[in-house]
């Protein structure tokens, strides 16, 4: 149990003994001892409450559970209300958290706000009016227009409360007005939660305001209480500090039994070290007891209360029930949304929790990655193909609980996901097998790809530069549905050195944990286990996307939705991947009639889920009412495929299809568009227009038809009488792929062992010094190029 006094003017010693918690209305009458357990009091003194979504007296044990808040208190510290001169408000950001308050408010949930601002209001008002004072009587005195240098006496922080209380909450009532919602002001000193008559009046009020959908806003009473304390943070600076509502908003939050806290400050959240040190880290979960790992820094820039004074408060909160977030309410950039980023569960600021997770966060898997990633690195290449031989291995050894664990996955799916999804999920003994034949292709592969020189160069005598292949540091690989993607991907940056963070879907989830296991049980017989970590915690793919500092590239695997979601989402971390897979295959006037059909049929019909499947057939107009288009047509219906016209294939039509509904259209099912086009030239400026750049076909006899096709397509894959599905890392005897990228910078195509590394110049020389290579130096540049050693291709 906590023993902290918290603020010791405000807040009083949690006491088990003095609050009842029980879970039901009261009555008005004093119940009997028979239903006595389910009145719900505070102090022995039943209330009307309106009814929670949950049920209090424990708070969330996770961020994703507090969108579930139903009362919430917001606490405004001195910082976020005031400007940065302390004199006066900060308006924009005001009318920013009162929208985002309102919003939340209309979607149900019962507000409250503690804040501060009130004397920060009332100064600027008094240095106004004493200084307009103070002109009139020097221009009376001095008869004479120009005003000397005039000095503001120090005001006195009651006063300024006084004058400035009233103001504030007009312009609250003001702001919260343009949102259709009400405000009441209440006012509370130390004696209203000391004296039970006062308290309990107070406890009533707030619950009526509650009931009517008014938003209470309250504040401490500073034209009463004792003058604040100087600052001494501040050396020397005349300044008037405004009391701190820490304590006040933490048993504020305890007293009306809410289920969240939201205290915003000037800082992020709470650091492992002051803010601003090199090694600071911000805490994205704290938990009770933690405290004593934490140095904490100075107070905030205006205000009496400092971290400490928030993590004590926060912590008496969480013991009584209410979870609590700290965050900033001043950055600019994300102030805006701060609150409801919190209520959605986005990692936003420290989240104080009482649940401490068995396993590791993310922040310490990502380091484990980054710290296993470079030990992986410095292994021979003959170790990291061992290691990739032995998972291979364990994948068909290990076959009977593999295909048990993912027949759970299969089993908790069956009615949630769709058919060509289902299909992804399901694995086979052929699926372990071709798994473990492509990973063996990698391994082979792998024998000489890190460190390998690409350029020597001899810049001067004894000084020679070589440019050689690295890895690029931490992979985030993200994808959906398709367990079998794990052991490629494992292998991939084992083959490259890079380390792993994988996070996999939760329809995966049982089949995703037993190849995660083999993998680390193979990374072992050399002991980097740690190199390759997956996310089971409830990190949102958005948060994953902010760790900027641990992860060095994202690479997902998924819908076109999951990729532009994950490229909206990574703020400072570079994306690997193509939004959309929207396929074209051109037939020309000179197809052969025997090869289109199982072309069509294969690009479309083996797998209309994948991001390779054909989404849009272009037929030259020449081809219309012919035998060939009428076997291509048959064929769909054979296989049960949706066509939908474009408009220059509409217009030849008396009864057309469905007219397409736009020609960027990714089905991802048994779904085509059917275009038609005047020529090659048509076709070609037609898949720029409306194509993803991921994979585009022709298919004609005409070779030099097909070579100016090749040539002038601009995209990742461009084939000539093949079909589109041969766009795969597999397939390309590149053993596996993270991913498949559509962007020009890196990598492009499916991306196998190649596009996993990056390079780094080594420099070797004997004491060599730029000055010597000057115009009067004694040595000069040579810049021969040296030969490159020969790869092993064995």
């Amino acid at each position: 149990m906590l023993a902290w006094l918290l603020d010791s003017d405000w807040l009083l010693p949690f006491d088990h003994h003095l609050i009842n918690w029980t879970d039901t209305h009261a009555t008005s009458h004093v119940p009997e001892p028979s239903v006595i357990r389910h009145v719900r009091s505070w102090s022995n003194i039943p209330f009307i409450t309106v009814p929670l979504s949950r049920t209090h007296g424990k708070s969330f044990a996770h961020r994703g559970e507090l969108k579930h808040a139903k009362r919430i208190v917001v606490k405004l510290g001195s910082a976020v209300v005031t400007r940065g001169d302390e004199c006066g408000l900060a308006l924009g950001r005001l009318a920013s958290i009162v929208e985002q308050v309102s919003v939340l408010q209309n979607q149900g949930r019962e507000m409250m706000l503690v804040t501060s601002g009130a004397v920060a209001f009332g100064k600027q008002r008094l240095r106004h009016e004493i200084l307009l004072s103070q002109s009139v009587r020097q221009a009376l005195h001095s008869g004479q227009n120009q005003l000397k240098e005039m000095a503001i006496p120090v005001l006195e922080a009651r006063a300024c409360a006084a004058a400035g209380q009233s103001g504030l909450m007009a312009l609250y009532e003001a702001m919260f007005t343009q949102y259709s919602i009400c405000a009441a002001q209440i006012l509370v000193t130390n004696l209203d939660f000391h004296d039970e008559q006062k308290r309990r009046n107070l406890n009533g009020t707030l619950h009526e305001l509650l009931r009517m959908n008014i938003v209470p806003i309250v504040n401490t009473n500073d034209a009463v209480v004792p003058p604040a304390e100087p600052n001494s943070d501040l050396q020397g600076v005349n300044v008037i500090s405004v009391k701190d509502n820490d304590s006040l908003a933490a048993r504020l939050a305890v007293e009306m039994k809410t289920d969240l806290l939201i205290v915003l400050s000037d800082v992020e959240g709470l650091f492992d070290s002051p803010p601003g040190s090199d090694d600071a880290k911000l805490i994205d979960i704290f938990y009770p007891g933690d405290q004593q790992s934490v140095t904490f820094g100075t107070k905030s820039r205006v205000g009496m209360g400092g971290m400490e004074a928030k993590v004590k408060a926060a912590l008496w909160a969480l013991q009584g029930g209410t979870s609590v977030v700290i965050a900033n309410g001043t950055h600019p950039k994300v102030s805006g949304h701060v609150i409801t980023d919190i209520v959605e569960g986005k990692k936003v600021g420290t989240f104080f929790s009482e649940v401490k997770p068995a396993g590791p966060t993310v922040e310490q898997q990502g380091e484990m990655a980054r710290s296993g990633g470079r030990m992986l690195a410095t292994l021979e290449p003959e170790q990291r193909a061992e290691i990739i031989h032995h998972l291979a291995d364990l994948l068909t050894d290990q076959r009977d609980e593999i295909l048990l664990a993912n027949k759970k996955d299969l089993e908790e799916a069956e009615g949630r996901l769709a058919a060509p999804l289902l299909k992804r999920l399901s694995l086979s003994t052929s699926k372990l097998n071709s798994l473990a034949i492509g990973l063996r292709q990698i391994a082979a592969s792998s024998q000489d790809s890190v460190g390998r020189v690409l350029r020597r160069t001899r810049i001067a005598k004894n000084l020679e530069l070589e440019q050689v292949t690295v890895p690029i540091g931490v992979l985030l690989v993200i994808f959906e549905s398709r367990p079998d993607c794990l052991p490629q991907v494992a292998a991939l940056a084992i083959a490259s050195g890079n380390g792993l963070l994988l996070k996999g879907g939760k329809e995966a989830a049982h089949s995703n944990r037993i190849l995660h296991l083999l993998t680390q049980e193979a990374l072992s017989i050399h002991g980097v286990k740690e190199a390759v970590q997956l996310v089971n915690t409830r990190e949102e793919v958005e948060d994953l996307c902010r760790l900027d500092k641990m992860i060095d590239l994202i690479i997902p695997r998924g819908s076109s939705q999951l990729v532009r979601d994950i490229q909206k989402a990574a703020k400072g971390i570079p994306v690997m991947g193509h939004s959309e897979g929207i396929c074209h295959m051109y037939v020309d006037s000179e197809a052969s009639v025997d090869k289109v059909t199982r072309l069509v049929r294969d690009s479309k019909c083996e797998y209309p889920a994948a991001c390779n499947a054909l989404e849009t057939l272009l037929i030259h107009r020449d081809l219309l009412r012919t035998p060939l288009f009428d076997q291509i047509i048959d064929m769909l219906r054979v296989e049960q495929v949706k066509i939908h016209a474009g408009p220059k294939f509409a217009s030849y039509l008396t009864f057309s299809p469905s007219e397409v509904k736009s020609l960027r259209t990714e089905y991802g099912d048994l779904e085509l568009c059917i275009e038609v086009v005047d020529n090659v030239q048509d076709a070609i400026d037609h898949i720029h227009k409306y194509g993803s750049s991921h994979t585009d076909v022709i298919v004609t006899e005409n070779e030099d038809t097909a070579e100016f096709f090749l040539q002038h397509v601009d995209s990742a894959c461009v084939f000539w009488n093949a079909s589109t599905r041969f766009a795969d890392g597999y397939r390309f005897g590149l053993g596996a792929e993270v991913g498949i990228s559509t962007s020009r910078i890196h990598a492009r195509g499916p991306v196998g062992l190649e596009g996993l590394l990056t390079t780094k110049w080594l420099l070797r020389g004997k004491d060599h010094v730029v000055s010597d290579f000057s115009e009067h130096g004694s040595l000069k540049y040579l810049h021969e190029n040296l030969p490159v050693p020969q790869r092993n291709t064995n």
